[in-house]
């Protein structure tokens, strides 16, 4: 089973909704693999959202593209003055998860972010017959930012598995609370992620140590 991390935009939260992920597949007795098809952003030896994920869900984890610049992956690449294999890199994914009994892949950016040439990274998620994992934020605007993403699945025949909310606040107010009940509507919420001070995807060392999901109680 395959499941794709996507985000309703960039810095959403998907890195640490995916460690979350792990960290809850691996407490079931399950083996899992985290792969990041493309990192972008970060040079040679620096540690990206795969070394994050390893240190707070204690997975194996294969990041198999790297670019410098912080863009969009078709971009980043072309600038580098490289092109992205498509086919190559889902063999490089399907390769890599052999043998576990799930596989969190977390895309780059939201949905219809480009991968290389006309592909997305929805086109991504859908060769490798994952089932999607929304993460979206809890604030002022994430109705319509959800609602676009799913919409943009849903017309292309992508399975949502669910909505995992990030940054939940520690004392929710009526814009939260509110949202959470229209979220649900949309599709399932698999959980909330609190807001963890300090932390930053870009420094493992800062992983918290009880990475874990808060009830998303259904509103019916």
């Amino acid at each position: 089973m395959i499941r794709f991390v996507t985000g309703t935009d960039t810095g959403v939260g998907k890195t640490v909704a995916a460690a979350a992920v792990c960290r809850a597949e691996r407490q079931a007795g399950r083996t899992v693999l985290y792969a990041k098809p493309v990192q972008t952003g970060l040079g040679p030896g620096e540690p990206g959202d795969a070394a994050f994920v390893a240190a707070a869900a204690s997975v194996p984890v294969v990041e198999c593209l790297r670019f410098p610049e912080p863009l969009a992956p078709a971009v980043a690449a072309a600038r580098a003055g490289e092109i992205i294999d498509v086919e190559a890199l889902l063999a490089d994914l399907t390769k890599a998860g052999d043998g576990f009994d799930r596989i969190v892949v977390e895309g780059a950016g939201g949905l219809l972010v480009p991968l290389w040439g006309d592909a997305t990274m929805a086109d991504l998620a859908d060769r490798l017959g994952a089932g999607l994992v929304v993460v979206t934020r809890p604030a002022l605007g994430t109705l319509n930012h959800t609602a676009l993403t799913l919409e943009a699945a849903r017309a292309r025949g992508l399975p949502v598995d669910g909505l995992i909310v990030s940054d939940w606040p520690a004392e929710p107010g009526v814009t939260e609370s509110t949202n959470l009940e229209r979220l649900w509507a949309m599709a399932p919420v698999l959980g909330l992620l609190p807001t963890y001070p300090g932390l930053d995807t870009a420094d493992p060392t800062t992983a918290p140590p009880e990475l874990a999901f808060l009830t998303a109680p259904s509103p019916w």
